[in-house]
């Protein structure tokens, strides 16, 4: 099979932030290892999204976290790129016709982190602090926590919010412990939260690459670079998040893990106004991980209510 070469680079389509060319390099390292090609043998390609150009408004209000990915998919099944990579947390559960996620990399801390200027920690906010943040998910789980704090609009990449917390806009905010990872941007003050008091987002910390259908050379070098973990752990989660209808604009935690051969699941969902917290968790088998999901997304559902989701319509 041919193999990309510098006269026919691979192209590798990814969002133009810090961070989402901190993803596509890191996949072109890896691509580059697998096959021992150099980096000449792959073009990086920059597409600006719906959701990098409006940052002035919520994403609810907008279309959703789709606006991160539409413009990359139209590239790729036109034949403008090859692959793209994706932050798996802003991936809708279902692809374009003629799409596929097949590749996920080994994935990064799945924690969120508090940061604060002044090195604080969460439980050190006073009463009625500012908390910035564009997460609905963050949002709920804070004021179920903590229901005196003030939650503000907070979009943008990693050093957009680092600049509005240093402009007074918020006294504190959310990031993924993953993203400053990927960074390295050891020098930002944050406390990690521990999961079982902050139930991430689906998918959380974890690198996606999308395909076209029918690819056998990207199918071919994909599954090379492919984490096998990972992507038992996000069919479990997905699934979960799918069968709730769910998207970055719901308050719904996940996260699976793995112990041995058994896979344990924790999922959530909430009450934008964090009024209301529904949680549940369990373990199955590794290769019942997807239905397993599924099952515990409708349980959750049934005790629920209908009324509960009010707020979706």
């Amino acid at each position: 099979m041919n193999l990309p070469n510098p006269s026919k680079p691979l192209k590798i389509g990814t969002r133009g932030s810090l961070l989402a060319l901190a993803q596509a390099y890191e996949t072109r390292r890896r691509l580059m290892a697998a096959f021992d090609l150099p980096e000449e043998a792959f073009e990086i390609v920059v597409i600006k999204t719906t959701g990098d150009k409006v940052l002035d408004r919520p994403l609810k209000e907008i279309g959703g976290k789709g606006l991160f990915t539409r413009e990359i998919e139209d590239d790729m099944l036109s034949g403008k790129i090859d692959i793209a990579v994706h932050s798996m947390k802003d991936m809708p559960v279902a692809q374009p016709d003629g799409l596929a996620l097949t590749t996920y990399l080994p994935r990064e801390d799945v924690r969120d982190a508090f940061v604060a200027l002044d090195g604080g920690k969460l439980e050190d906010l006073r009463e009625g602090a500012v908390v910035g943040t564009s997460s609905l998910r963050r949002k709920a789980q804070l004021l179920n926590y903590r229901p005196d704090l003030q939650i503000v609009e907070f979009r943008g990449n990693v050093q957009t919010r680092l600049k509005k917390l240093a402009d007074g806009v918020a006294e504190a905010t959310f990031l993924a412990m993953a993203g400053l990872n990927r960074l390295n941007m050891t020098e930002v003050p944050r406390t990690a939260i521990e999961v079982e008091a902050m139930l991430p987002a689906v998918a959380q910390g974890c690198i996606g690459i999308e395909q076209r259908i029918g690819d056998d050379m990207a199918s071919h070098m994909l599954e090379a670079i492919h984490d096998t973990e990972s992507g038992q752990r996000l069919a479990a989660e997905r699934a979960f998040l799918a069968a709730l209808d769910g998207s970055c604009e719901t308050p719904i935690g996940g996260l699976a893990t793995l112990e041995g051969g058994t896979l344990r699941l924790r999922g959530e969902i909430l009450r934008p106004d964090g009024s209301e917290v529904l949680s549940d968790e369990g373990t199955c088998a590794i290769e019942d991980g997807a239905a397993f999901g599924t099952a515990m997304a409708e349980k959750l559902r049934a005790q629920a209510g209908e009324g509960f989701f009010s707020w979706l319509d």
